[in-house]
């Protein structure tokens, strides 16, 4: 499960109303690197455009580096009701094991393609957010997971 998406998904919840204003969370403490999926999918035509090479493999990844609590505090910081907002760590969703740092290199990529991140984590939360309020307002139903 990716957290910033379960994080927001929440947060729109108790914006309309959902859910108590309680964010369930996990390990906060976990370093993460992020990368936009608009960057990625360019990255990915790019595989297969810019001098496609057979065979050889590439790691593709965002440059932004934060623990997963920065990223809820982010999402949080966009809220419109974030002052009534609590954070509640769910035993649930703490893993027996949680891999601490995810930092891709992908300088082989980069050489190869010219290719670079251009979506800023901050847009990449608040575009996320916004899906979340807008499949809660057009009355979806799904778990708070």
């Amino acid at each position: 499960m990716f957290h910033e998406s379960t994080f927001a998904k929440q947060i729109a919840m108790i914006e309309a109303g959902m859910i108590e204003p309680k964010v369930l969370t996990g390990n906060l403490k976990s370093l993460r690197t992020y990368a936009d999926v608009r960057d990625a999918v360019r990255a990915y035509y790019m595989l297969v455009t810019v001098n496609p090479a057979a065979g050889e493999y590439y790691n593709i990844g965002g440059t932004y580096t934060c623990e997963v609590g920065d990223t809820l505090n982010t999402l949080l910081s966009y809220s419109t009701r974030k002052d009534e907002i609590e954070i509640v760590t769910d035993p649930e969703r703490l893993r027996p094991i949680d891999a601490d740092l995810q930092v891709p290199d992908c300088t082989k990529f980069k050489e190869h393609t010219g290719w670079e991140p251009e979506i800023r984590f901050e847009t990449t939360m608040h575009d996320l957010l916004d899906y979340w309020r807008d499949r809660v307002k057009r009355g979806e139903v799904f778990l708070r997971r």
